[in-house]
This record gives C-alpha cells, structure tokens and sequence, in this order.
C-alpha cells in the first residue's frame, strides 16, 4: 500500500519535523560558512499542505518572490523547492556580497549567480541531512532560478505532479544576522513510490 501525505498521522509529522530540524540546521550552518557570520535560526514550521494553498502560505498568489527549483535523483525522485519572498532574497544577497541590508538590488548576473549559490547550498544541505538519516542515495541537480509571482513559481512543481498527488511537504526556515531576521521556505515534492522510500529508511512506514 502506497503512503502518500493524506494518511500521515502524527509519528510520521514528528519523523519529518525532525528531518526538518536537522536539515534547516545543516543548511543555516552552511550559510553561516558562506556568509561568514553568526546565523542563528529559529525551530522550523513543519506542515503538509495542498497545492493550492501554499500560495496563501507565501502571502498570496501575486506576491513577487524568488524561487529555486531542483530534482531530485537516486533512490527516490522528486522536486525541491526553496521560495524567499523578492525583498528577503535582496536581504540574502547584501549580507553575501557586504552590502547596506536595505539597498535594493537589480538582480543582474552577478546577484542572481549569488543566489543560486545559495540556494544551491541551503538545498544541497537539507538534502545531505536527509539522505544522511535515511542511507539513501539522493541527489539533486543544478538549481533552476525563477523571480515571479508566487502563484506562478508553484505551477511548475503542482502540473507536474499533479498527476502524482496534489500535496506538499512545507518547511519553513526562519534565520537571522543580527537583528536581520529572512524566512526561507522549503517544499519538498517527492513521488508517492518515493514517499513511501523515505518513510521506510526511517522506520515508520507500516
């Protein structure tokens, strides 16, 4: 019997909680590498939500934001998500590049390089801890960077895999430098087969 996220019950919510936990860790201390700062974080928010409202989560369909998109390959198949609202992704690029925090950024080539780069590692971490706690092979491929309106940024992910289920694992990553606080949002889109994969590396699939 497949597991998919309508049947979670709450052993499976604390599983998830805890991958979330480990893997935004690993992620802020790579950023903290990266940036060369004290990055502290808060407990992430670990949901499971439709399609169709992680809009709303974001703050609304027409909400400009920034997004990467990753594969994910090996023992289990997928898509990752790491959404930051356009001002929160300005935020990150000024601590990265030694900016004023509130100069507002053009995006050309070199700030969206900077970005990818970040969320290349903050992905890439995540993903580490969870093939690390699972012994499952997982890789992800290069980041696809995307800057537009909410609503559409979740399209890719949901047509694609709508066929497949309309949930989505949602983690939300609160960081900060300094009185600087930016939320980084997570969505990890496995397959339903994969799901269940997951689920069995960990111990609590039935």
């Amino acid at each position: 019997m497949s597991v998919n996220f309508d049947s979670l019950d709450n052993v499976h919510i604390d599983v998830l909680r805890e991958i979330g936990n480990i893997g935004s860790g690993n992620a802020v201390t790579a950023l903290a590498k990266m940036l060369n700062k004290k990055i502290n974080m808060d407990v992430p928010q670990v949901k499971v939500l439709q399609f169709q409202e992680v809009s709303d989560i974001l703050g609304g369909a027409e909400i400009p934001v920034v997004g990467l998109l990753l594969s994910v390959t090996g023992d289990i198949s997928g898509n990752i998500m790491f959404i930051l609202e356009y001002e929160a992704a300005g935020v990150l690029v000024n601590i990265l590049m030694g900016k004023p925090l509130n100069e507002t950024v053009a995006f050309d080539e070199i700030e969206v390089s900077a970005l990818k780069e970040i969320g290349n590692i903050l992905a890439g971490s995540y993903l580490s801890a969870l093939s690390t706690l699972t012994n499952l092979n997982i890789l992800p491929s290069v980041p696809e960077l995307a800057m537009d309106m909410a609503g559409a940024i979740i399209s890719v992910p949901a047509i694609e895999f709508g066929k497949i289920g309309d949930s989505v694992l949602f983690i939300e990553t609160e960081f900060s430098e300094g009185s600087t606080k930016v939320v980084g949002n997570f969505f990890l889109v496995p397959d339903v087969d994969s799901y269940e994969v997951l689920l069995k590396a960990l111990g609590v699939a039935g």
